[in-house]
């Protein structure tokens, strides 16, 4: 299958498709960690969403889409949709209204994902903020589901694709991935002090169990 993997630096779920013998590709703004320049696309998706599209790899290699994606798997960014940025939408009640604006923009752009032309659609964020009012998640899953033992609550909105099965729960020694609570007058983190925050590429990138459980469950290998 042709899958497309938007706003995907990290490469960890384009691996696991490749891995499967999938022509997929992740496109984004910046370059891709995921050490794979040939399989990455450095541009603004939008104008690939539905297919029927030329672009170049990292590498300089020329690509054409001869037909829709045969699936789309985005992971939009969240800064001003996640219901954890709830304490910076309101001061004293009032909604602020440049953030409300940007999250406006950040809903309509999540949506351009949840309704292109693709027959196969998963479009990936954590829990939203109800404000934004964006349609019904159809599940929410667990990194301790999928082998690693954190927790960070992530929503799944899902076209013409079964939920995910956890493929290995993980019941003991499970910890956030996030640091969680309000920071004190030193800006550290209350609730749990001692443990350095993680950057925002980092917290957002894709654990390699739950990349290895799209990849399968929702392509699986190529058959010749």
């Amino acid at each position: 299958m042709q899958i497309l993997v938007a706003c995907e630096e990290s490469q960890a779920v384009t691996i696991a498709l490749r891995k499967l013998g999938h022509e997929a590709y992740s496109c984004d703004l910046i370059p891709c960690s995921g050490g794979h320049p040939e399989w990455h696309i450095q541009q603004d998706v939008l104008p690939l969403l539905n297919g029927y599209c030329f672009f170049k790899t990292c590498d300089g290699s020329a690509h054409y889409v001869l037909g829709r994606w045969d699936m789309l798997i985005a992971f939009p960014p969240c800064t001003y949709l996640t219901n954890a940025s709830a304490v910076r939408m309101r001061v004293k009640g009032e909604i602020v209204a440049e953030r409300y604006a940007k999250a406006m923009e950040a809903k309509a752009f999540f949506m351009s994902f949840l309704s292109a032309d693709c027959a196969k659609i998963a479009v990936e964020n954590p829990t939203p903020l109800k404000i934004v009012e964006l349609p019904p998640y159809t599940q929410a899953i667990q990194p301790w589901q999928f082998g690693h033992p954190y927790t960070k609550r992530t929503c799944l909105w899902l076209k013409e694709l079964p939920p995910l099965v956890p493929t290995e729960t993980i019941t003991e020694g499970v910890t956030p991935w996030v640091n969680g609570g309000c920071k004190d007058a030193h800006g550290n983190y209350r609730r749990f002090q001692g443990r350095r925050e993680r950057d925002p590429i980092n917290r957002a990138k894709t654990f390699p169990g739950i990349a290895a459980a799209m990849a399968e469950q929702w392509a699986g290998p190529v058959t010749t």
